[in-house]
C-alpha cells in the first residue's frame, strides 16, 4: 500500500481512551486549521466504534464550531442518544483545550429491502485522461501561498480529477455546477464502514469552492476568508473509496456571507451513493493599506 494511503487511513483510527472517549491526530493538507473532513471522518469512526456491527451509518450532521488546532490532539466524545430495534442514534463531541470545536450526530440502521429510485447521474466527462487537482496545481507551484506550496508537492491519498479545471491564481466567474473525479490512491480494506469515513473526509475538499466560482474568488486570495460550517451527509447504497466516483457538487444560493452548497455522488455505472449539504462562511475582506 502507498505510504500515503496507509497514512489517511491511520488519521482515521482513533484511539480508545474509556467507554464513550476516544482520541486522533490531525494530518496537515496546507490549511491553517484543522481540515473539517479529519474531524468529520474520525467523529464518524469514534461513534461507529460504540455500534453493532450489522449497522451502518445513513446519515450524519455537523456543525464546525471553532478552528481546531492542528498540533494538538482532538478527544470524541461519544453519546448514545438511542439503541433501537432498527436505528442507532450518537452524539458525538469533538474537544481541544477543555471546549467544543465540532459536534456530530449520526443514524445507523440495519440492512432492509424496500422500495429504489434515483434521478440520473449527470452527463459528465469520463476520468481517464482528465488531469489531477495536483498535477494542475504543480503548474503554478512557485506563485501558491507557502502552506499550500509545500501540501501540493506531496503525493496525494486521494486523486481528484477536475472535468472543469479551475485556476484559482485566475478565477473567472462562471456556473456553480462542478465535477469531480474522486478515489483513493491505493486499494483499501474491505471494511464498509472505513470507505464512508473516507468518503466523509473527501467530501468536503471543494465542495465550498462552487459557491465561490459564480463571484471569480478563490482560496488563495488573502482577502479571503472562508470556513465550513456545518456539513451533513446521506449514503444511500455501498461503494468503495479505491474506485472512480463522480462528485457533482453546486451552490444554489449564497447571502450574508454564507454560500450554501450541495453534491452527489455516483459510481462509474450511475448509481447515486452519497448526497451532501453544506453551507459555509465567505467572508470578503477590503484590502489592508500598505
Amino acid at each position: 500500500m502507498k505510504p500515503e494511503v496507509q497514512e489517511l487511513l491511520s488519521l482515521l483510527q482513533v484511539e480508545r481512551l474509556e467507554y464513550n472517549l476516544f482520541r486522533g491526530v490531525s494530518g496537515e493538507i496546507g490549511s491553517p486549521q484543522v481540515f473539517g473532513g479529519q474531524v468529520l471522518g474520525q467523529a464518524l469512526m469514534a461513534a461507529a466504534t460504540t455500534v453493532e456491527a450489522s449497522r451502518s451509518v445513513h446519515s450524519l450532521h455537523a456543525y464546525f464550531l471553532r478552528p481546531g488546532d492542528k498540533n494538538a490532539r482532538i478527544v470524541y466524545d461519544v453519546e448514545r442518544i438511542r439503541d433501537g430495534g432498527s436505528f442507532t442514534t450518537r452524539r458525538v463531541v469533538a474537544i481541544q483545550h477543555g471546549r467544543p470545536i465540532f459536534n456530530l450526530a449520526a443514524s445507523f440502521h440495519v440492512p432492509e429491502d424496500g422500495v429504489s429510485h434515483q434521478d440520473p447521474m449527470p452527463q459528465a466527462r469520463g476520468p481517464e485522461g482528465l488531469e489531477s487537482d495536483r498535477e494542475l496545481r504543480r503548474r503554478i507551484l512557485g506563485l501558491l501561498p507557502e502552506r499550500q506550496r509545500a501540501a501540493a508537492k506531496t503525493e496525494g491519498a486521494l486523486d481528484f480529477r477536475p472535468v472543469e479545471p479551475y485556476d484559482p491564481l485566475d478565477p473567472k466567474p462562471g456556473p456553480s455546477l462542478r465535477h469531480t473525479w474522486l478515489r483513493l490512491a491505493d486499494r483499501a480494506p474491505d471494511d464498509p464502514l472505513l470507505h464512508q469515513a473516507l468518503l466523509a473526509y473527501a467530501s468536503d475538499f471543494g465542495l465550498l469552492q462552487s459557491a465561490m466560482i459564480p463571484h471569480g474568488l478563490s482560496f488563495v486570495q488573502p482577502t479571503l476568508q472562508v470556513a465550513s460550517l456545518d456539513h451533513a451527509m446521506w449514503f444511500h447504497d455501498g461503494f468503495r473509496m479505491d474506485e472512480w466516483l463522480l462528485y457533482s457538487m453546486e451552490s444554489p444560493a449564497a447571502g450574508g456571507a454564507r454560500g450554501f452548497c450541495r453534491g452527489s455522488l455516483y459510481t462509474q455505472d450511475g448509481r447515486r451513493v452519497a448526497s451532501v449539504a453544506q453551507e459555509g462562511l465567505i467572508r470578503v475582506r477590503k484590502p489592508q493599506p500598505e
